[in-house]
């Protein structure tokens, strides 16, 4: 029960037993949890015959969710040098890049963990798997704000405690909690279906294209069996290159506009989110704009793909869906007409490691290098029928992913509803 005179609050959507109940009791987290620190354990401390289970920071960024049931790295450091977990901590980072991604809590469901430093711990008597969900959902903007610094952000213990957190009797904690870890359990088979399709449809482009300087490919379609063996040659021999244009930064921002300006950020975005086509830009231009630039307009079909800078080695390649631009940092490939079909070229560049034909201290490839490329194709009629083939895999996989975004959607909203807003300072 709340004390007398205790601010409580309500959530928008709770589950019917517990409508009739009271509110939810608010107080700074440091009232109600004691804060420790973490210790030690290095990058170099890592060791897979270690015989301690160990988490570091960083991996809350890369390798967690919000509830923590088994540990991927171990340290052979010694016990007596570290801070070992208790079942149900909550470990938040005391350091990361951003204000908006260091909200990243976790709750450690496993005893004697060793917890590395840059590790804020947070123990208390209450659900840590509702803490978790808490800190990641209602109070992400709030610890957002209060944490210091720019090029490395800082989470102090004080900070959190200063939070006002609400919590409801424990059944109702157990409850949410069991909802959204049943809701997570469903988006991690759902990352795990769409990582299985991926890893199938690498392995099949391994079998469709020749490997190793080859020229014939381990898989062909039936009726390419007695087919000859695919030629080899340059990508000047089937597609032309296209480059990109400076964008003047007062040009830039424009929503609106005739024409799409892509950008390196643009293709990346696309690509992680599971599609193919690039349909959406930050920035367009209109017709007096592309006049100005002296630009000529990229065609719908083109594979466009970073050029410069680390990006290169991401391999990420995208298909524009309409006449565009793309800007310096970035370039295109075309299909030559009669030569070469635009969705095959796209799955050949998807395997071309441009790193490997970088030059310059900043990696980076420029036309004449790309026309250079040695590259092995067979007849355009072949090449359609691979293109076909894989870009029915690629429309499933584009569905699966949609799938999955908007399961983490309906979780976002869900956390929204099912913890309060805070009436507290």
């Amino acid at each position: 029960m709340a004390k007398q005179g205790a601010k409580t609050v309500v959530p928008t959507l709770r589950f019917p037993e517990f409508r009739e109940t009271s509110g939810w009791v608010e107080a700074p987290l440091g009232e109600q949890a004691v804060f420790h620190k973490g210790r030690g354990i290095s990058k170099a401390d890592l060791d897979v015959n270690g015989a301690l289970s160990c988490i570091r920071y960083g991996e809350l960024y890369t390798r967690y969710g919000e509830v923590i049931d088994s540990v991927f790295s171990k340290t052979s450091v010694p016990v007596t040098e570290l801070f070992l977990s208790r079942k149900y901590d909550v470990i938040i980072p005391a350091s990361g890049e951003t204000k908006e991604d260091i909200a990243t809590a976790s709750c450690v469901l496993l005893d004697d963990v060793a917890l590395g430093s840059d590790l804020n711990v947070i123990r208390s008597s209450h659900n840590g798997i509702f803490l978790s969900y808490f800190l990641n959902g209602a109070k992400r903007r709030e610890i957002a704000r209060v944490a210091q610094g720019n090029a490395v952000v800082h989470l102090y213990p004080s900070q959190i405690g200063a939070l006002h957190v609400s919590f409801p009797e424990e059944a109702e904690q157990q409850r949410i909690a069991d909802c959204l870890t049943s809701l997570d359990e469903v988006i991690a088979a759902q990352v795990r279906k769409v990582e299985s399709l991926k890893t199938h449809k690498r392995g099949l482009m391994q079998q469709l294209f020749p490997r190793g300087g080859g020229v014939r490919p381990h898989l062909r379609f039936p009726e390419f069996h007695n087919a000859p063996d695919w030629t080899l040659g340059k990508a000047s021999d089937i597609v032309n290159v296209m480059q990109g244009y400076g964008f003047p930064e007062r040009l830039q921002g424009s929503r609106d506009g005739d024409f799409p300006f892509y950008k390196v950020s643009d293709i990346s975005t696309c690509v992680d989110a599971g599609g193919i086509l690039l349909d959406k830009a930050n920035n367009h231009i209109d017709a007096s704009v592309l006049e100005e630039l002296r630009a000529k307009l990229m065609p719908v079909g083109s594979t466009v793909f970073a050029k410069i800078g680390e990006a290169i080695r991401s391999n990420r390649r995208a298909i524009t869906s309409r006449l565009c631009l793309v800007d310096n940092n970035a370039a295109g490939v075309k299909a030559i007409a009669g030569s070469a079909y635009d969705r095959f070229v796209y799955y050949l560049w998807c395997q071309v490691p441009l790193i490997e034909y970088a030059g310059g201290v900043v990696p980076a490839v420029n036309k004449s290098a790309i026309e250079q490329i040695p590259v092995c194709y067979p007849k355009i009629d072949e090449q359609r029928r691979i293109a076909d083939f894989l870009s029915s895999l690629d429309v499933r996989i584009a569905a699966e992913a949609e799938q999955l975004a908007g399961l983490k959607t309906h979780k976002q909203g869900l956390m929204s509803r099912l913890f309060p807003m805070s009436v507290g300072g």
